[in-house]
């Protein structure tokens, strides 16, 4: 009778250990997700396996997040939490998403920097898709150490950015952005580009400061080329650049339709009314559509422009200062007309 009985204890607690085991299966393999679509989280270094769990609990599935909350407090996952942007696949079992966020298996995403015309802007707009808040990315490009460790100072650092789309991590640190910023530059410079660049006795750096200036003074593509080709001219003459734009940035009042004679005399080395050649460094990330604009500018001899009376966002352009009279009196006077101040 005794050995009937422990071989029924054994057996009762061995159907009782399958039992348990396979609802741990059932449970590990359950999807956690019930949502149809990809979703993502993002783990960041306040997190917490509750926290964690809390960010998946909106679209989980009630048996899948058992699985997965079974496995995160019975692993050591709280001593070792990986940041990162993780994605949920739809039918995604609780280990397999278990295994991705323990082992820090992310995802990575389509980063675009966009033509900013400041880097407290750029900062801003990064902190919004990436880990890094605004103030770490904005004390980067305004240190000149930084700045120096990648062949730039703090006016010319907008040249480090090409505005373009690229694949990245969304936990990336300061230093691996920068990094990889300037490998895509000189991805980007790399061959044709450089070349005429040289050709041109430019280095990227200044082609990107006048092509600054040019995406300031038009959102036309097609007259780029042209308006560079008059920049070029003045440069090549000695002759101060006069630019705009420049004032705008000098003033930081990038909303100005008018820039009146007392403005002219404002005090800052970005002022191209008052100092001759480039300004220290372009005065926003200029686009690839303005870079090469000035690599491939229409050679001609004209000296001015002034924007055309149709308000076309076009321009009139002059081979005399004469000329240049007769179109500016025609946009001022089209000015005056609308109340523009």
């Amino acid at each position: 009778m005794k050995n009937f009985n422990a071989r029924s204890y054994l057996y009762i607690s061995g159907c009782g250990i399958l039992l348990i085991l396979a609802l741990v299966l059932v449970y590990a393999f359950t999807p956690v997700s019930k949502a149809d679509d990809v979703c993502y989280i993002y783990i960041d270094e306040d997190d917490t396996q509750d926290s964690v769990l809390s960010k998946i609990r909106p679209f989980g599935h009630t048996a899948g997040m058992t699985g997965l909350s079974m496995l995160v407090r019975h692993s050591n996952y709280d001593a070792n939490i990986r940041t990162g942007r993780y994605a949920i696949h739809p039918g995604e079992g609780a280990l397999a998403v278990f295994r991705h966020i323990k082992n820090g298996q992310q995802s990575s995403f389509s980063l675009t920097i966009p033509e900013s015309r400041t880097m407290e802007h750029l900062a801003g707009v990064l902190s919004r898709k990436l880990m890094l808040d605004s103030a770490t990315i904005a004390q980067a490009l305004q240190s000149q150490e930084t700045c120096q460790k990648y062949g730039y100072d703090t006016c010319t650092i907008p040249a480090l950015f090409v505005p373009n789309t690229y694949d990245i991590y969304w936990n990336i640190s300061i230093d691996a952005l920068l990094e990889r910023m300037q490998k895509e530059h000189d991805r980007f410079w790399r061959g044709d580009r450089e070349q005429k660049a040289a050709q041109m006795g430019l280095t990227p750096q200044e082609i990107c400061t006048l092509a600054s200036i040019i995406d300031e003074e038009t959102a036309n593509n097609q007259e780029k080329p042209m308006i560079a080709g008059m920049y070029l001219n003045r440069l090549k003459s000695g002759m101060p650049l006069q630019a705009d734009p420049t004032i705008k940035f000098a003033l930081k009042q990038f909303a100005l339709r008018r820039i009146y004679n007392k403005l002219l005399s404002t005090d800052s080395p970005y002022n191209t009314y008052r100092n001759e050649g480039l300004p220290p460094g372009p005065i926003k990330i200029a686009s690839i559509q303005g870079i090469d604009a000035v690599l491939n500018h229409v050679e001609h001899d004209y000296l001015y422009m002034c924007a055309k009376e149709d308000f076309s966002g076009t321009h009139n352009f002059a081979h005399t200062y004469q000329e240049h009279l007769k179109n500016a009196a025609r946009y001022t006077k089209a000015l005056n007309e609308k109340g523009i101040k």
